[in-house]
């Protein structure tokens, strides 16, 4: 058995507020539950509702800038910055500037949309 696993072709998650989701592991790309690696690119003014994931979030960006609040504190990274979140903080994600956001992100365990508990 092989002890390593290339992902040529991501799973292109489907979306409808315009973020671009390619997940290149995790439980629907990899069938991997343990992790999931994700290339996204947030349009100009996006926002997520709320949520408290059961799940640890690492973010990277790698273009423009990204607006976190979690747990009431608001915090903007850029390019070149990385953050960790842990699990059950309560927190928005958004892109409320002019330019895309590219970014990376690694959940653990890996994301599944029963974990994330986003707000109505």
């Amino acid at each position: 058995m092989k002890k390593y696993q290339i992902q040529n072709t991501p799973f292109i998650v489907p979306t409808t507020d315009g973020k671009h989701i390619e997940e290149h592991h995790g439980k629907i790309a990899t069938g991997n539950t343990e992790i999931s690696i994700a290339r996204m690119i947030a349009p100009p003014h996006w926002s997520e509702p709320f949520q408290t994931p059961e799940f640890d979030e690492y973010t990277y960006i790698i273009k423009g800038k990204k607006q976190f609040i979690i747990e009431g504190d608001t915090i903007v990274l850029e390019a070149g910055q990385s953050i960790r979140i842990e699990k059950n903080a309560r927190i928005q994600y958004s892109n409320p500037f002019d330019e895309p956001c590219e970014y990376l992100s690694v959940c653990l365990p890996a994301f599944t949309i029963e974990a994330v508990h986003r707000e109505d």
